[in-house]
């Protein structure tokens, strides 16, 4: 397993010292590849901007680019979920998880009013509201245990990946096997017994369910500080410049403002795992082994579009990708690549089965942290808090199991 908390710090130390105005050769040396990348990175984001705006349109452009940022911000803020998982379990320290509360409360702050006055401005505009069922937390349960073992969750994976990560790149093309094998077997879990799907909005009102929401963020914040404070004596704080990474309270307003332009832009808000399906079964019926479109899960909510459209007109993958490269661009812009990094036996095992059962669940649950937990608690849905109790129990297993086998 793989601590990917660590290993984007670690990756993310300053690659310079912080004062040398005067570079000498050897500095020089180190600069060029900096600055050669983050011109590469630029330029392959302007590309891939102006292609996709020629090719479907300027929406799908600006998502491309709001990916980036999104990336951008993950990086530079080394904003990790299964990180603060680990943390949060072993050491009681629960700076990360605070603030993955702090997106969840200004996503809703932004979301729940721009959901009540969308109409009224002419925009079509929904947020994710899911039914919580036993799928919902099979599938968040298993997402967590692949947390564990590889080490991220699927947007850490994704910037991770943007910065060089062997495990990483490794972790992308078995979530993809995994989601792709939760598609295929819909027809046998799709229909497991679920809850009425619940919006706090829908049955509240909007400043009702805003408060909602707010208050049990706010008495799971005083909750977390209480742990850390009885554990360590104090509270680490979320505006603090961490060895050179950007404020995590930074991290989390950027992350909730570009997620409200993916919201007015797509009509939908941020979502990744959703591209895993749909690139494997792409893969699939390319080759010929199956037809994708007979299967149950594609034939669910018009979901068999997708598969007929093409692959730069789906703005899961577009953003999935833009990710990636906006990480990259973070990591390249500050010199921290993960680059000559080798890829031990342990470290591959875990990406495999932990990208695996992260592809799985993410599909059986109906969404990974970003899509169920994050944008689906942000839209007022109960069906994300349910996501991320399974998902917490799920690495606690994981963790466990680990520890007693050594």
């Amino acid at each position: 397993m793989i601590n990917a908390e660590a290993l984007a710090v670690t990756a993310l130390q300053p690659a310079l010292p912080a004062a040398a105005p005067h570079p000498t050769p050897a500095t020089a040396s180190r600069a060029w590849p900096r600055a050669a990348l983050g011109t590469a990175g630029v330029l392959l984001l302007a590309l891939g901007a102006t292609w996709l705006n020629a090719l479907h349109g300027w929406r799908i452009a600006a998502l491309w680019l709001v990916g980036a940022g999104l990336g951008f911000a993950l990086h530079r803020a080394a904003f990790t979920f299964a990180g603060g998982f680990r943390a949060l379990l072993v050491e009681r320290r629960t700076r990360a998880m605070r603030a993955q509360l702090l997106l969840l409360g200004l996503g809703a702050v932004l979301f729940l009013p721009t959901f009540a006055l969308a109409p009224g401005w002419g925009l079509q505009v929904g947020g994710i509201i899911a039914p919580a069922g036993v799928a919902t937390v099979v599938g968040a349960f298993l997402f967590g245990i692949g947390m564990h073992w590889a080490g991220a969750c699927v947007s850490g994976t994704l910037f991770c990946a943007g910065a060089g990560s062997p495990p990483a790149w490794l972790t992308i093309p078995f979530a993809v096997v995994g989601a792709t094998l939760a598609a295929a077997t819909g027809a046998y879990w799709s229909g497991l017994p679920a809850l009425p799907t619940v919006s706090l909005q829908g049955l509240f009102g909007t400043m009702p369910a805003l408060g909602l929401i707010l208050g049990a963020l706010a008495t799971a914040w005083g909750v977390l500080v209480l742990l850390e404070r009885r554990r360590t004596g104090a509270v680490e704080p979320l505006f603090a410049v961490r060895e050179g990474l950007a404020p995590l309270a930074w991290g989390a307003a950027a992350l909730a403002l570009l997620n409200l332009a993916t919201l007015l832009l797509a009509g939908r808000p941020w979502g990744i795992v959703a591209a895993f399906p749909l690139w494997g079964s792409r893969l699939i019926g390319d080759l010929g082994l199956d037809d994708p479109l007979f299967w149950a899960w594609w034939a669910e909510q018009g979901r068999g579009a997708r598969l007929l459209a093409p692959l730069t007109a789906d703005r899961f993958g577009v953003m999935a990708v833009a990710v990636v490269i906006g990480a990259g661009l973070s990591a390249a812009l500050t010199g921290r690549m993960l680059l000559g990094r080798r890829l031990t036996l342990r470290a591959a095992a875990g990406a495999a089965f932990g990208g695996t059962l992260l592809g799985f669940g993410a599909i059986l649950a109906g969404g990974c942290n970003i899509s169920a937990y994050v944008s689906g608690i942000a839209s007022g849905s109960l069906h994300g808090w349910a996501w991320i109790a399974a998902a917490l129990a799920g690495y606690a297993s994981a963790l466990g199991l680990a520890r007693r086998l050594g």
